[in-house]
């Protein structure tokens, strides 16, 4: 009998983290590898939040602190969803954990019995399934294909919902796709949740100012607030402020989830660094000048890759809305042979080659539940992500029938 937990044989390492790993063995190795499997601005955090940290240090703010959040960085994110989402929360409403990670697990942790329904569109970031499943609940995967924007319509939702579902995940912008929905889309959703009572709502926002072309965000509760009190609006300051090393996600929701989220964090994890929550502080209330500069630089690299990718043969790059993401489809290189004979049956095959042939790492779009895509990330230096697209174009150009 194995020692470990059956529990473990329902998940897998996260795959993005898998090819990003990989690229770093094989660059430690010799070779010239150029990763593009990372969700992580290649941006410094800025001074100011640096120099919050340093200056928490020095105050001697190096103890535990509440479990899920100090007074100063509840407060502080109470400001942040009033000034910019016109959300209205108290402090007893607002969770904070090591991650936005880890306050979506609590959440499942918290609500989930054996047999309740998640219902994640697809495609989805890779842990959304992962954490239903550790949790004890099932995932119910909703295709989103390209022709409807990779986005939930109202009536898939619809027939997604059975008595035993719990949550609808929503992400916006998305990860893997950089999908966000406007505000009408998010209204004909909550006429399909109003519908259905033990229906509640996550939505995970952490790309939430990396939105282009003029795109107006807008979150779940703001535009449908008779449905605050089975939603959770869950964002953090890893992505847009460039802290992903500094641990701090957070949320905010309904007293009674709040405080049974606290719970688990009590026995897993306790409080959030302390440092990372000064610095958290200063990110939610400081100059946020450089988010619009730093988006700009965004925008130019999503038009640089989309057009580079949509040269490549066998290859189709849409547009996308937000994040840091393109999700090409690689469908026109199905079935064709590498130059050593070995044929290309799948996204996973294509990611390999590139890998193999071109030493680029991309993730292979079975991992986030549509296929046949990868995923690219382009937070990272503009010279490189050139230098990528250039890799995968003569790679597809190598491709025979």
């Amino acid at each position: 009998m194995s020692f470990l937990a059956s529990s473990l044989s329902r998940i897998k390492p996260s795959p993005t983290i898998a090819v990003t790993n990989l690229a770093r063995e094989l660059r430690a190795a010799g070779r010239d590898i150029i990763g593009l499997g990372a969700g992580e601005p290649d941006f410094d955090t800025p001074e100011h939040i640096k120099e919050a940290a340093i200056a928490a240090i020095r105050r001697g703010e190096t103890k535990y602190t509440a479990v899920d959040g100090t007074p100063e960085l509840k407060a502080a994110i109470c400001r942040k969803f009033a000034r910019e989402n016109g959300l209205e929360f108290e402090p007893a409403q607002i969770s904070v954990g090591s991650g936005g990670k880890q306050v979506l697990y609590n959440a499942f942790m918290a609500t989930l019995n054996p047999g309740d329904q998640v219902v994640i569109p697809a495609p989805f970031w890779v842990s959304y399934p992962d954490m239903v499943l550790l949790a004890g609940g099932e995932p119910v995967f909703v295709s989103c294909p390209e022709q409807n924007g990779f986005r939930l319509r109202p009536e898939d939702l619809e027939a997604a919902i059975t008595p035993r579902t719990k949550w609808v995940v929503l992400n916006s912008p998305s990860n893997p796709t950089g999908a966000a929905y406007r505000r009408e889309e998010l209204e004909a959703l909550a006429e399909v949740v109003r519908r259905h009572p033990q229906v509640w709502v996550l939505t995970d926002d952490i790309y939430e100012h990396l939105v282009y072309d003029g795109f107006v965000f807008h979150t779940f509760a703001q535009v449908a607030p008779d449905l605050a009190g089975r939603t959770l609006t869950v964002n953090g300051v890893s992505k847009a402020y460039a802290m992903t090393g500094w641990r701090i996600g957070y949320a905010g929701g309904p007293r009674e989830l709040i405080r049974a989220m606290a719970t688990i964090q009590s026995q897993s994890t306790s409080n959030p660094c302390s440092i990372s929550q000064a610095a958290a502080v200063a990110a939610l209330d400081g100059d946020q000048s450089f988010l619009s500069a730093r988006n700009e630089v965004f925008r130019r690299r999503r038009d640089l890759v989309v057009e580079l990718l949509n040269r490549a043969p066998g290859l189709r790059c849409p547009k996308p809305e937000g994040a840091f993401y393109v999700y090409p489809s690689c469908a026109g290189v199905i079935g064709r042979r590498t130059p050593k004979g070995e044929s290309i049956r799948s996204s996973e095959d294509f990611a390999r080659y590139l890998l193999e042939e071109a030493g680029v790492a991309v993730v292979h779009g079975a991992a986030f539940g549509l296929d046949p895509y990868f995923r690219i990330s382009y937070a990272t230096a503009t010279e490189l992500l050139e230098e990528a697209c250039r890799r995968i174009i003569a790679a597809c150009e190598r491709l025979v029938d």
